[in-house]
């Protein structure tokens, strides 16, 4: 075996596949075919449980770092143009402010780390720059995974050096099909995709301006919108800007003269620089499988939405996470037959909801969009009145593509083969995040008395949480037994036990809940080989 995981892809979901993998003694050897990082923007939005994965693997402070001053806040704000009248606006804390909230609130309803702006062109050098530190990973940007070929034993992969063509053939134990929207590891597993491709025509225009005065006339923001169909997203809050406009019915994206279209979608010309110009549509779909045998699929390959909400690399940076583990676990041999096919179980299904939200998200804007009137823009009694119409419907509809926590948070593995889930499962709703240990669930962040985060006293694989005096010998020696590695975690704490629900709760390396319960089970073993994937 020349390797024992190639990662297919070097966007975030690829990077941060190889870095959680590498992280659990893995060598990596990833391929990427372009031959730097993006130059397109894409996602501006690194959100809470993101955060919470990368705060899990050491990176947390330095992508903050490389992110938006934590100073900035977050504000949503809907304007007829820049150069006119705020319509609305949805306010949402700086980094510091957040991290006051969340530590005020300590009922387990928050995730430990507040969002983070970041444009995706700044994580992936920020990732890969952490990635090539590891003397675990080999990272190969200009080079195309081509094809494979799967045996009993392994995998036989053909990649290519695109710069001259030449080819190489490496052998891994398990292929990672981290290779966005075109993915042909996807394709030549031969699943296809279901849903709606263009769900309308966008263009983009991506540019450096210092022109504040225009920019942020209505101070510092996250995103500027129009019911015209214009967002205008603040990069760096300094000069790097990205505008996104619905094009009109009919209208061409070749004539399309991107200054002309900032200055229209604004209000006024000011001096800019344009850095990427394009059409784009955005797709709502799911891939018919996440793979199978030693081959498996995240990110992009697997699902793709509209940025509303956005739940495409954040949901990809958890489908790394989860795929990692389970390789490693396989890699060391206690992870069961199942625990590979348990990654299909589980992710599909929050991929078909991440698609559902989006789409969902993106009917409220088009239901603003509707309800357009030119004259908003007239400085008339007419005008004042349809603008505060127009305020008072946005602000009904509300802004819950960035507040919908029970997406972000909430999601849970209920018919996983690799949990012990439970028959009594709590409701659940996309806009709240009701903190809960039921089976399948994201365990609940708490900060303990002495003011540590609950999070970070868990172990890198299994942890036992345990809020009582009695033994835990049966479920460790049966851990022990079989090769999986648990950590106890002592926690004496009633808080925290009210909000865990049990005196025993089971977390996976991932921070879902694989079992819970007052007592030792009758079947210690049972439980074991279930979560590690090899019930009977």
């Amino acid at each position: 075996m020349d390797i024992p995981v190639i990662v297919a892809g070097g966007g975030p979901v690829g990077l941060a596949t190889a870095y959680e993998l590498q992280s659990r003694g893995i060598r990596v050897l990833l391929v990427e075919r372009n031959p730097t990082t993006t130059r397109h923007p894409k996602m501006d939005v690194t959100n809470g449980r993101s955060m919470e994965l990368f705060r899990r693997m050491g990176l947390a402070e330095a992508i903050r770092d490389a992110a938006v001053p934590r100073s900035s806040p977050m504000d949503v704000v809907w304007v007829t143009r820049l150069n006119e009248w705020e319509l609305a606006r949805f306010s949402y804390p700086d980094v510091d402010n957040w991290r006051e909230q969340i530590r005020q609130t300590n009922d387990g309803s928050q995730p430990l780390e507040p969002y983070m702006r970041l444009s995706q062109v700044v994580l992936e050098p920020t990732l890969r720059a952490l990635l090539e530190q590891s003397p675990l990973v080999e990272v190969r940007f200009g080079w195309a995974f081509e094809r494979f070929e799967e045996d009993g034993e392994g995998v036989e992969v053909t990649l290519r050096e695109v710069a001259t063509g030449r080819s190489e053939t490496r052998r891994c134990a398990l292929l990672a099909g981290c290779d966005g929207g075109g993915s042909l590891v996807r394709e030549a597993l031969g699943f296809r995709w279901e849903g709606v491709h263009n769900v309308a025509p966008f263009y983009m225009v991506h540019f450096r301006s210092e022109a504040r005065d225009l920019l942020q006339r209505f101070g510092i923001a996250w995103h500027y919108q129009s019911p015209s169909g214009a967002t205008l997203i603040a990069q760096d809050d300094s000069e790097i800007w990205t505008l996104h406009c619905i094009l009109a019915e009919g209208a061409a994206a070749e004539e399309v003269v991107p200054e002309e279209l900032v200055f229209d979608a604004l209000g006024r010309e000011f001096p800019l620089e344009v850095i990427q110009a394009n059409p784009w549509s955005p797709h709502l779909v799911l891939a018919t499988g996440y793979g199978r045998g030693r081959v498996w699929l995240a990110g992009d390959a697997v699902h793709q939405v509209i940025p509303t909400g956005g739940y495409g690399m954040n949901t990809g940076i958890a489908d790394a996470v989860d795929l990692a583990w389970k390789f490693a676990a396989v890699l060391e041999g206690w992870g069961g037959p199942a625990l590979l096919s348990s990654i299909e179980a589980e992710r599909r299904p929050v991929g078909a909801g991440v698609v559902e939200a989006s789409g969902g998200h993106m009917q409220i804007r088009f239901e603003i969009a509707n309800a357009y009137d030119p004259v908003i823009h007239e400085a008339t009694p007419e005008g004042d009145a349809a603008r505060k119409k127009y305020g008072k419907l946005i602000a009904s509809l509300g802004n819950l593509e960035n507040e919908a926590r029970g997406v972000e948070l909430g999601y849970r593995y209920r018919n996983s083969p690799i949990v012990c889930t439970e028959a009594d499962e709590p409701e659940w709703t996309p806009r709240a995040y009701v903190p809960s240990t039921w089976p399948g669930a994201r365990a609940p962040h708490l900060f303990l008395g002495d003011g540590s985060a609950l999070f970070d006293h868990f172990g890198p694989w299994f942890t036992l949480v345990r809020f009582t005096d009695l033994a835990a010998d049966p479920l460790l020696s049966a851990a022990e037994q079989r090769g999986v590695p648990v950590k106890l975690l002592d926690i004496r704490d009633d808080h925290a036990r009210g909000v865990y629900e049990r005196d025993f709760v089971l977390v996976r390396p991932d921070q879902h809940v694989a079992w819970r319960g007052n007592a030792m089970p009758d079947d210690p073993m049972a439980i074991i080989d279930r979560i590690r994937g090899a019930a009977q």
